[in-house]
């Protein structure tokens, strides 16, 4: 479909994939993983990266909070 066909509602929707709800649930995810990797007791290098993944799903999160619904 050529893109003057379209309404301009569908113009300017965004991707499926960039809703704001899958990304939010993977930013969450994100955070859940790193608290459990800074919890562990096993592996220091693991611990050793738990901060970054903690902070990336937190950013992720705050990115991803304004994208629409």
């Amino acid at each position: 479909m050529r893109d003057e066909t379209r309404s301009p509602e569908a113009r300017r929707r965004w991707p499926r994939w960039l809703r704001r709800a899958p990304l939010e649930a993977v930013a969450m995810a994100l955070i859940g993983v790193g608290v459990v990797m800074m919890c562990q007791p096993w592996s220091i290098a693991v611990y050793g990266w738990s901060f970054l993944v903690v902070l990336a799903g937190t950013v992720g999160f705050l990115i991803v909070s304004h994208f629409p619904e």
